[in-house]
C-alpha cells in the first residue's frame, strides 16, 4: 500500500478563495465598505459582550452586599 502523493503547494484558505471572489465581484470602494461594515458589526458584539460582563459583575455586588 502506497502513501498518498504530498502537495508541493499548500491549499488556499476559505478566507483567501473568498477575498478572491470578492475582488472579481466588486469594486474597490465596495470592498472597503463591506469590510468596514464587517468591522462594526465586530466591535458591536465585543461591546455586547462586555455589557453582559458588567451587568453580571454588578449583579454579583448587589447580592453579596444583600
Amino acid at each position: 500500500m502506497q502513501a498518498a502523493p504530498v502537495r508541493a503547494h499548500a491549499l488556499p484558505s476559505v478566507t483567501t478563495a473568498l477575498r478572491a471572489v470578492e475582488s472579481l465581484l466588486l469594486s474597490g470602494g465596495q470592498r472597503t465598505a463591506r469590510r468596514n461594515a464587517w468591522t462594526a458589526v465586530l466591535e458591536d458584539r465585543r461591546r455586547a459582550r462586555d455589557r453582559v460582563e458588567a451587568e453580571h459583575v454588578l449583579q454579583a455586588v448587589a447580592d453579596h452586599r444583600s
